[in-house]
């Protein structure tokens, strides 16, 4: 049984720390290269290409160290087979996203979000009314595949710059996602740090709390500079153009309803999804029947089977009088997603091979040799959290692997667990959505139609909450030590 398992121990405890990191190196530098080089369509099939090769220069490495290439696949089917759920979610996404167009739902909070939304309050609102959907579904990529979509259009519609617009939802939807105690992140930092759950959340806000105020603030503050003399003429354009292609009903709303109805209801992403999706197609042929019908013109008898069938797998394009609608009425269904997995299914198989190959737990207990107290503690907690979310892609293991390293190091210095795992979520869960090869920053580059790099800078919160630890870790704010008695009974237990 053991002889199939990856045994990674051996390749570890010998490793030079720079050969463990010489592929992490090779593909951020290659991947950096490659953005320079390609831009906005560096994930069109050229980034996925460089991580496969990186993979295989890190597999390469493994097998002269004595690592098998069984033991390699292994790993990499095991990582592979815990992205699958995320992988599709992606893919109900796509579909969701064009038959909510097609069904009128996003066009419909479009008008009336640019009707009582203007340019000043947009980017405050949009962050806190994503913050409440994500508290409430403890999901930032539900958050971000339901109302995040809606507030692009109404942000695009108000001219409000992509990048802002992208930092406004995501750093509302990571706030909810943080602090929820349906979030499955939230769960995993109290569960792999033995944490009770509630006592980490009211821990994670003396950090948290401080971060999205300033969040506010910022929006708040770039809101009352925004330019908002052509918008003014633009608003009854655009509204028109909605008017005269779709019905614009609030029965519309019935599809989100249901979806987020059922996340609350702690069904899973992936049913709850589906019957968004279903909701979705009921929708458009009640209310939509003549947008239908005019897409049917010149089709056979089967035309409403194939424009449901082609805008769930291969989007929908609605054309109004309206230049910037026609851009903003356009989605690429599940084949719009396909890039998204292939960079998914690449990065995870990096991830596998350094796993098993010892090279990530080389640098986990590099890193560990850096403590020398408490600050030192958490900033290598914190540096632990970046290196595995840019080397294996993957939050859950940005959260679980430094969790199960760092436990018995906090209880041997004296610090209560919630120290650990309010780390773990200030640092693992936030900078995932920032790195473009993660799945996180993927999906949301994906679902929201805006690039990693291009939101990245005005994602404040996810920017401010690893700095924000670190600084109460620095000035030992509210730091919680384990009681003396406490302490002596961990020693003796583990004596």
């Amino acid at each position: 049984m053991d002889s199939t398992a990856p045994d990674s121990s051996r390749p570890s405890n010998d490793m030079p720390l720079w050969l463990a990191l010489l592929p992490v190196f090779v593909l951020i530098s290659a991947l950096s290269w490659n953005v320079w080089i390609y831009g906005d369509n560096a994930l069109s099939g050229s980034s996925q290409m460089i991580i496969i090769l990186v993979t295989g220069f890190a597999a390469a490495i493994g097998l002269l160290r004595g690592t098998s290439w069984k033991q390699q696949q292994v790993s990499v089917v095991s990582t592979i087979s815990n992205a699958m759920p995320s992988i599709l979610i992606l893919m109900l996404v796509g579909a969701l996203a064009s038959i909510w167009l097609l069904c009128g739902t996003v066009p419909m909070l479009v008008y009336y979000g640019v009707k009582i939304l203007n340019p000043t309050i947009f980017l405050l609102a949009c962050c806190i009314a994503c913050a409440l959907t994500s508290l409430v579904s403890g999901s930032s990529w539900s958050t971000a595949a339901t109302i995040g979509v809606a507030m692009v259009g109404v942000g695009r519609a108000l001219e409000i710059p992509d990048g802002l617009i992208g930092g406004a939802i995501i750093s509302g939807a990571y706030f909810g996602d943080k602090v929820s105690p349906l979030s499955d992140t939230t769960n995993l930092a109290a569960a792999v740090t033995e944490t009770p759950l509630f006592t980490h959340i009211r821990y994670l806000f003396l950090t948290t709390g401080p971060s999205i105020v300033i969040t506010l603030i910022l929006f708040t503050v770039i809101g009352f500079n925004i330019d908002t003399t052509s918008t003014e003429v633009d608003v009854q354009n655009v509204l028109g153009a909605i008017e005269q292609r779709f019905n614009i009903s609030l029965w519309l709303l019935l599809p989100p309803v249901i979806t987020l109805g059922l996340i609350v209801r702690k069904v899973d992403a992936i049913p709850a999804l589906f019957a968004g999706v279903l909701a979705g197609i009921v929708c458009a042929l009640i209310f939509q029947r003549e947008l239908v019908a005019d897409l049917m013109q010149g089709a056979d008898k089967y035309a409403l089977y194939s424009i449901i069938m082609n805008t769930l797998y291969g989007g929908v394009d609605i054309s109004t009088t309206n230049t910037m609608l026609n851009d903003l009425f356009s989605a690429s269904g599940m084949r719009g997603m396909l890039e998204t997995v292939w960079l998914i299914l690449a990065a995870m198989s990096f991830g596998g091979v350094m796993e098993a190959c010892g090279m990530l737990q080389r640098i986990m207990d590099s890193v560990k040799s850096l403590v020398s107290g408490f600050f030192s503690l958490v900033a290598c907690t914190a540096g632990t959290c970046l290196v595995t979310n840019l080397s294996t892609s993957d939050q859950y293991i940005a959260v679980a692997i430094p969790g199960r390293m760092y436990a018995g190091l906090y209880k041997e210095m004296g610090y209560k667990s919630e120290n650990l795992s309010r780390t773990l979520e200030d640092t693992g869960t936030v900078t995932s959505v920032l790195i473009p090869w993660n799945t996180c920053g993927a999906y949301h580059a994906a679902v929201l139609g805006i690039g990693t790099f291009t939101y990245l800078p005005f994602c404040f919160f996810n920017l401010l909450s690893p700095l924000m630890t670190l600084l109460f870790a620095w000035f030992m704010i509210k730091i919680r030590r384990i009681e003396p008695d406490q302490q002596e009974g961990l020693s003796s237990v583990t004596a």
